[in-house]
C-alpha cells in the first residue's frame, strides 16, 4: 500500500508569516496536532506540532503578569520561529512500511507528503497508519486469531494456507514472527474471518503444526527473569 491512499489530502497548512497564536487557533479549530508550513509557492519549508507550541509557552500553572506578557509576545511571533525547518518528509509513492520506519527512526507522529518539487501534497500521521494496517490486516471484521508454530523452513506457509482454504475459511491476514526463543521454529498468526475454528485447528494439528494460544506465545518470548 502506498502513502497517497491513506494520507490526509485536505491541505491545512500555514505560511511562514502566520503568527504562533493564529497557528495555535487553527490547529485547535481543525483538531490537528501537526501543521505543515509552506512558502508562497506551496513548497514545504517546515512543520510545527502542538507540542512545539506548548513547549514555547509558559506553564498554565503560573498565571502572573510576567507570564501573561511572555505568552502574548510568543503568540505574536511568526510560526517560522518555532517550526522544524526542512522536516523529514515522504512522497506519495512511498509505502506504509517506509512511513513507519521513518516515524520510528525520527520519533515523529506525522510526516508531510510532498511531490518531486517539494510541493506539499498532504500529511500522513500515526493515526492514518493505524487505520491503514487495520484495513490491510482485515481485523475490522469479526474473527479469530490463531498462533501456529511450524519449522523454520520453506513451504510451511503454503501448507498452512492450503489447510485453511480447504476448510472454506477466509483469512484476513497472516503475520509471521521469526527469531523465536529456542530457535528452529517460527510462529504464524492467521486471522481467520470466522469464530468457528475447532475443526480447522484439528486439521492443522493433523498436518503437523503446533497450536498455541497467542498470549501464551507472547509470554514465552518475554525475557526470563534471573
Amino acid at each position: 500500500m502506498f502513502v497517497f491512499n491513506d494520507m490526509a489530502k485536505t491541505l491545512i497548512h500555514a505560511d511562514e508569516t502566520m503568527t504562533v497564536g493564529a497557528a495555535h487557533d487553527l490547529m485547535r479549530e481543525k483538531e490537528i496536532r501537526h501543521l505543515p508550513v509552506t512558502d508562497a509557492a506551496g513548497k514545504l519549508v517546515g512543520i510545527v506540532s502542538d507540542r512545539d507550541i506548548r513547549s514555547a509557552l509558559p506553564s498554565d500553572l503560573v498565571n502572573d503578569s510576567s507570564c501573561r506578557a511572555e505568552s502574548a509576545t510568543i503568540l505574536k511571533k511568526p510560526i517560522s520561529s518555532l517550526m522544524t525547518k526542512d522536516p523529514v518528509c515522504v512522497y506519495p509513492f512511498n509505502t506504509l512500511q517506509d512511513v513507519l520506519l521513518l516515524m520510528q527512526r525520527h520519533r515523529v507522529g506525522a510526516l508531510p507528503v510532498v511531490d518531486e518539487d517539494g510541493i506539499l501534497q498532504g500529511i500522513v500521521s500515526a493515526g492514518d497508519m493505524l487505520s491503514a494496517f487495520i484495513e490491510v490486516m482485515g481485523i475490522y471484521q469479526a474473527g479469530t486469531l490463531l498462533c501456529v508454530l511450524a519449522p523454520d523452513r520453506q513451504g510451511e506457509m503454503k501448507k498452512l494456507v492450503d489447510t485453511i482454504s480447504d476448510e472454506g475459511i477466509s483469512t484476513g491476514s497472516i503475520l509471521v514472527a521469526k527469531g523465536m526463543q529456542g530457535g528452529g521454529k517460527k510462529a504464524f498468526f492467521p486471522y481467520l474471518l470466522t469464530n468457528n475454528v475447532a475443526r480447522v485447528k484439528q486439521k492443522l494439528i493433523e498436518q503437523g503444526f503446533e497450536m498455541l494460544e497467542p498470549v501464551k506465545w507472547y509470554l514465552d518470548q518475554l525475557p526470563k527473569k534471573k
